[in-house]
Parts: C-alpha cells; structure tokens; sequence
C-alpha cells in the first residue's frame, strides 16, 4: 500500500492535456532574415555636363591682362550662377567624358595635332628650366624652398615666346594667356600648389580652346597627354621644390595637391572588365596599369611619398572610396567634389582670375575697388579690410603674402597651418637613410 510521503513527493499525473490551451503565439516575436541595412543615398544629384558653347569669333575679344573679381562672398554667389561658371564646367567635364573608357595608350604620339605636339614641346622646355634653377640649400627644412622663386621668374621670360609659337599672334592674347599658364605651376610668395593651380592648367587649355587652336576632336588627347605630361612635371616640382599644399588640409583630404587625376582617372576606368576600386590597395595592378590610367598612376605616387606605407594611414580618404561598388559610383563622387569642394569653394575660388577669355560678371569688385595688388605682385606684409559685399570693412586679409577673403570655417582658420611637404619630408627620410627607398611600417598595422 502506497505511503502519503510518496504521494507528495510525486503528485498524480493528469490523465489529459487542457481542453482549450491558451494561444500565445501572437506574444512571439517575429522570425525575419537578417539583411545589411542599405546605405543611405547621396541626395545630390550627380551634375551634368553642360553643352560647351562655340567658341566667339576672335575678332570679338577686347584682351586685357586677367585679375581677381571673386573677393567677397557675394562676388562667388554670383560666379556660380553666371555663364562663366557653367563654361568652366562645361569644359572640365567634357574633357572627363572625351576620356571614358580609354586608357593613354589609346591614343599613339602620331595621332596627335599639331598643336598637342607644340604644347607638349612648350612642357618638355619648362622642364628644362628646372634645370637651370637649383633649389636652394636649405638645411634639411621641409618647407618650400625659394629657388621655386627663381623657376617662376625664369619661366616668365619664356612663356610669351612660347604662345607665340603656338600660333596667337595679338599681344594682348599673349599676355592673357601667359597669366593661367604660369598660375598653373604654384605661387611664387607661398612656395604652394593646389587644386586651384591645377585648375588655372585647365583655364589655360580653355583659353586656347576659346581662341580655335584647340577644338573638340583634341579634347581626349588633352587629358591623356597633355595633362598627364604637366602631371609628370608638377611631380617634378613637387619633389624638388617642396612645394607647400596651399592649405593646411590638402585637397579635401584626397591628395596633397591633385584633384582632377582622381576626376579622369575614374572616368577611365568606368567599364574596365577587372580593376575595381579595391584594386588601388595592390601594388601589381598599380605598377602594372598606373601609366595608363591616372587614377592609379596618382594612386601609385601618392605611395611613393609618404613616409608610412598603407592608404588607410596615409590617405584615408582614398581607403574609403576604394570600398565604392563601381567606378560610377566614384565617377560621380568627383563630380560631386569638384562642383562644391573646387568651384563651390571661396578659399579656392578667390584666386580665380578673369579676363575676356574667361569673363568676369558685372556686379563683382575688382582689385582697384578694394585697394589690392595684383596677385603676382603682392610682397609679405601689410593688411587691407574688404566687407562682404567689398565695399566697407572687415574680410579680406593678408596672410603669408596673400591677400585673400578671411572666412571662418570649421577648422577654426581658412588660412590653415603652414604645413612642411610630405614630398619633402620624405625626400629628407631619404636623404638621412642613404637613399633608400622603403617606407616604414606603422608598427601595428
């Protein structure tokens, strides 16, 4: 007979489940997949190409030697929505889509104009005196060295004798041109080079283009040739010189001095059948194809300066874009940076200069209306104070040399720090390592 204890320690069985059991299965929560969460989308729209207009019969030009007309920030507002504006893009991204999908070697030496030939003649002789301008001895410094001074000087001497060989006759349309040609290698006060020099190089093609000694059927070779062979010599000056990034923050955080490389270089490659945009990270593919597409030839020679190896350490920004799906995606990318980071930028647009080739607005201030020097002319020291709308005081200021409009930024300063050139500073890593060429490692990487 069964105790009591054993019936409390094992309590009966029910002999059936409950009749209706409650559902809870409204109270579990719901199984879905796990899936990336799509990134965002650039609200912007990637711009246009613009139609670039004829060029006006030349007879139509009154030529005048060009100055600075963007001095306040009012000066800019109205650039952008002028037909200058829309001219100068026009002309940048006609040239990056004349290069889609063609690598330089698309094109041979002896296809080219005649006038392609002379202008890469004019660059191989502004190599030459480089030649006869040593740099200075400067102590191991990293700064810019002042024989650049003596480069710019000699240059001048040169320069109208060579418009004149490429067929511009009217002196006045010499003197208008020779001003973006020699803009386009760095400013001789600062020893600095920037996106804003590059793009005097492309003004300067423009110019010729709106004089009908370039037109559109040389469009690719201008990009593949002749700026790639100004590229090759800008690189030259860069290593020699230590020519200073012009600001302290490089070109939006891509290149120390180079935007327009990143620009054409991605358009090259928009449909290439196996470089993607990781592929700038091996050093085969970029020895390997950097001579014929500019995005990674600049890739390559960004490597090659930096005293640390890795993009990720020197050239973040870069490191990110490689994460980019295509090379559309990046190809609008550029797009985006140049309209608002380049043309879209006052510290840069400021320096920009007009004449009847590329003409200024009615409505902007000019250097006489706020008491500035031309901009090859002006010496270190002194200050002048331009409103906003140019007229009365406070904004413009001199800095280093340069007179230019003082804007607050989040950086704290639009003059920046005067910063040393990598190029130099590895160029000295060489010099006290014997000439060696290997880069250090970050010790964590």
């Amino acid at each position: 007979m069964p105790s009591a204890t054993s019936n409390t320690l094992h309590p009966p069985i029910p002999s059936a489940a409950p009749v209706n059991p409650p559902d809870l299965s409204s109270k579990l929560p719901r199984l879905t997949p796990r899936r990336r969460a799509t990134p965002p989308s650039n609200p912007l729209p990637v711009p246009k190409t613009p139609m670039l207009p004829p060029p006006p019969p030349t007879s139509s030009y009154k030529f005048t030697k060009p100055t600075r007309r963007i001095l306040s920030p009012k000066d800019h507002t109205i650039f952008l929505q002028s037909p200058t504006y829309d001219l100068v893009l026009s002309f940048v991204f006609t040239l990056t889509d004349s290069v889609q999908d063609k690598p330089v070697s698309s094109i041979k030496p002896s296809d080219l104009s005649p006038t392609v030939n002379s202008i890469l003649g004019i660059l191989d002789e502004a190599e030459k005196v480089v030649e006869r301008c040593p740099p200075e001895d400067q102590g191991g410094s990293r700064f810019g060295n002042k024989g650049f001074r003596s480069f710019i000087d000699a240059l001048g001497e040169e320069c109208a004798g060579w418009h004149r060989r490429l067929g511009i006759t009217d002196e006045g349309a010499v003197e208008e041109a020779s001003m973006y040609f020699l803009q386009s290698f760095g400013n001789r006060t600062r020893i600095d080079y920037g996106s804003g020099h590059e793009l005097n190089f492309m003004i300067w093609l423009l110019c010729l283009n709106r004089l009908t000694l370039l037109p559109p059927s040389t469009f690719p070779s201008l990009a593949l040739h002749i700026f790639t062979r100004y590229l090759t010599l800008m690189r030259t000056l860069q290593s020699l010189y230590y020519l200073e990034p012009a600001g302290s923050h490089g070109v939006w955080g891509l290149d120390d001095y180079q935007f327009l490389p990143f620009l054409f270089g991605s358009s090259q490659l928009l449909s290439h059948a196996f470089i993607r945009p990781l592929s700038i990270h091996q050093s085969l593919i970029l020895e390997e194809y950097g001579a014929d597409y500019m995005y990674l030839g600049q890739v390559q020679f960004v490597n090659s300066v930096k005293n640390v190896e890795g993009l990720r350490w020197h050239s973040p920004m870069l490191d990110d874009i490689s994460a980019a799906k295509s090379w559309g995606k990046v190809e609008g990318g550029m797009r985006r940076m140049f309209v608002k980071e380049v043309l879209g930028k006052l510290p840069v647009m400021q320096h920009f200069l007009f004449g009847s080739l590329v003409p200024a607005i009615e409505g902007t201030c000019t250097e006489e209306d706020v008491g500035l020097r031309k901009e090859e002319e002006e010496v270190e020291g002194g200050e002048v104070s331009v409103a906003e709308d140019g007229t009365g005081a406070g904004g413009v200021v001199m800095k280093d040399g340069m007179r230019h409009v003082h804007q607050s930024n989040s950086w704290g300063d639009c003059c920046g720090i005067k910063v040393p050139s990598s190029v130099g500073a590895a160029e000295e890593m060489r010099k006290r390592m014997g000439g060696g060429e290997g880069l250090r490692r970050v010790p964590f990487d």
